[in-house]
């Protein structure tokens, strides 16, 4: 068994070759495809990674956000609330209002009633005390003469009464 050189050039050769072949068609395309799929798979750590930020930024919006709706709420209910109470002390103040002008007017009325009821007594008394009178006396009065008999007598006790009250 020798060693014939000059198959051993050529074997070399051809490998030499065979490998710039396969490194040029199989490797470079498989070392390009390995860098692209290296760089989606840090393209898609990055999009993790900004997701990942962006959710804590939502979470912290949407608290700030459900924060900001509780203390507007909040507002709302106390400004309800006061205007509730400001309608009825406005409610009770009318009441109020209303039942010292019933009062009033109730005032009014029984004192009216109480001088009509006077009035009709007053005219009563002085028609029994003429019927009496007629009878006592024995002569008879016009009426329009008893009526200012009457009215006279009536005038002149009523403002007695008056000094005395």
């Amino acid at each position: 068994m020798s060693i014939n050189f000059f198959w051993v050039i050529v074997s070399s050769g051809s490998f030499i070759i065979f490998l710039a072949l396969i490194w040029v068609f199989a490797f470079a395309p498989l070392a390009d495809i390995m860098a692209q799929r290296k760089a989606r798979i840090v393209a898609g750590l990055a999009d993790a990674e900004q997701a990942r930020k962006d959710r804590d930024g939502a979470v912290a919006d949407r608290d700030q956000v459900m924060a900001d709706a509780r203390r507007e709420s909040q507002a709302l209910i106390a400004a309800a609330q006061k205007s509730a109470q400001e309608l009825r002390e406005a409610d009770i103040a009318a009441t109020r209002e209303e039942m010292g002008r019933l009062r009033e007017k109730a005032t009014a009325d029984i004192t009216a009633e109480r001088d009509r009821a006077l009035a009709d007594l007053r005219a009563q008394v002085a028609d029994l005390a003429l019927a009496a009178a007629g009878v006592v006396v024995g002569e008879s009065m016009t009426d329009a003469r008893q009526r200012k008999l009457v009215e006279d007598y009536l005038a002149k006790t009523g403002s007695a009464e008056g000094r005395k009250n």
